[in-house]
């Protein structure tokens, strides 16, 4: 099948993405604080959320659409701007609604699946880091004069998922139980809720300060 690279090209590939896959970015904080909160399954929805996402990247890389997103300063300035409010919003939304893990939560805050994966998907496609990285990242493993260049970017777009998933989902199977802790102590909840609404903060700050070049 020509829209798969040679065996060690993927072997690269693989290691590099597990690499990458346990860097911490906006993807992951949201993946664990929602598992804290809400259970494992609201944290994999986001994750499916945020695997769509990279879907839409992928394509977008393969057909050259990121490019033009890229090389326009207005398109990437709106872009960053959408994203880090998105991510300040997030930060709101854990200091304003306080402790999500508090025992007498009242029903109906909780988040439905569609909610999560909606969540997952919208921080990942409104972050514009993540559009330099699979235009930066990608590119490294297919030859330029590849004529079968764009299956092959398509290809490993997609492996990416599967291949970062033994490094996800243990993290957010780990904060599903440790938030039983939580649960049984306030102050250390609203500890965490600032410290996620801190983290995101700072990402924000981070997608502010991206370059195109």
């Amino acid at each position: 099948m020509t829209f798969i690279p040679e065996w060690p090209i993927i072997l690269q590939f693989t290691i590099a993405t597990f690499v990458l896959s346990i860097t911490p970015g906006p993807d992951m904080t949201l993946f664990v604080g929602r598992a804290l909160s809400e259970g494992k399954a609201a944290g994999f929805a986001c994750l499916v959320g945020a695997s769509s996402g990279i879907v839409i990247h992928t394509t977008m890389v393969a057909i050259g659409l990121s490019a033009l997103i890229v090389a326009s300063p207005s398109a990437f300035f709106a872009l960053k701007i959408v994203g880090a409010g998105y991510l300040v919003w997030l930060a709101y939304q854990a200091i304003r609604n306080g402790s999500a893990f508090s025992p007498e939560k009242k029903v109906g805050q909780s988040h439905t699946l569609f909610q999560n994966w909606l969540t997952g998907l919208g921080i990942n496609l409104l972050n514009p880091k993540i559009i330099l990285f699979f235009m930066t990242f990608l590119p490294q493993f297919v030859s330029a004069t590849d004529p079968h260049a764009p299956g092959k970017l398509f290809f490993l777009g997609v492996l990416f998922i599967p291949l970062a998933l033994p490094v996800v989902a243990p993290m957010i199977i780990a904060a599903d139980r440790f938030s039983r802790l939580l649960k049984k102590n306030p102050t250390v909840t609203r500890i965490t809720d600032r410290l996620f609404a801190g983290v995101f903060s700072a990402f924000a700050a981070k997608i502010l300060m991206a370059q195109a070049k």
